[in-house]
């Protein structure tokens, strides 16, 4: 929901970024992966309960997320990096939520594990539907510069960020955050099935 907002912000400081990176020759797919191992970080982290540490370690990886397109577009994009960059964008999700788990595994437990069931479906829901819009040739007006169909929602990244930056300063707070975000996420996984299913039924390649 507020995904073209926040990159309306960034429009300009992430292409600025990219452009020294590039002239450094550091390349697109190289910041993917050097930003998903800084975020991999956040699992021991949580497990120790270094939340603030947790937080930057998340702005890090965020951070390289952002510059990965940008710098990607400064010589030529391709599929398998748009395919790189997405794959571990939701496994560095999944790997915060993880974290939460076991940061109180007693009391965080269920909240997480119902988050990722959330998260499964906002996942699934956006990669299903980024296929049909492939094969439909389908082009997003709302955010063009994404390497696949960017179907958005109530819950986005830059509401996903705002949750994990919400759970790093109030940690005690997690259970009922999970459980409302969880919710949201499920809200939007919901929409998106609706919306996709409506998309399919409209072109006479499905019944």
């Amino acid at each position: 929901m507020l995904d073209r907002l926040s990159l309306k912000l960034l429009n300009k400081p992430l292409p600025q970024g990219a452009l020294a990176l590039s002239r450094c020759g550091i390349s697109a797919n190289q910041v993917t992966l050097s930003g998903f191992a800084v975020g991999l970080f956040v699992i021991p982290l949580l497990w120790k309960h270094c939340y603030l540490t947790t937080l930057a370690v998340i702005l890090v990886n965020r951070l390289a997320d952002g510059l990965d397109g940008p710098l990607a577009r400064l010589t030529q994009p391709t599929e398998s990096g748009a395919f790189l960059d997405i794959v571990l964008d939701f496994l560095f999700y999944a790997a915060v939520v993880f974290g939460f788990g076991l940061s109180n595994p007693a009391e965080n437990s269920l909240a997480a594990s119902f988050l990722l069931f959330s998260f499964m479906g906002t996942s699934a829901s956006f990669l299903a539907f980024s296929i049909m819009a492939e094969r439909f040739q389908l082009i997003s007006l709302r955010l063009p510069n994404k390497g696949f169909y960017y179907l958005g929602g109530l819950t986005e990244g830059t509401e996903t960020i705002f949750f994990f930056a919400a759970c790093c300063l109030f940690p005690v707070f997690f259970q009922p955050v999970a459980w409302f975000f969880g919710s949201c996420c499920f809200f939007t996984a919901c929409m998106r099935i609706l919306y996709g299913y409506q998309v399919c039924k409209e072109h006479k390649r499905f019944k």
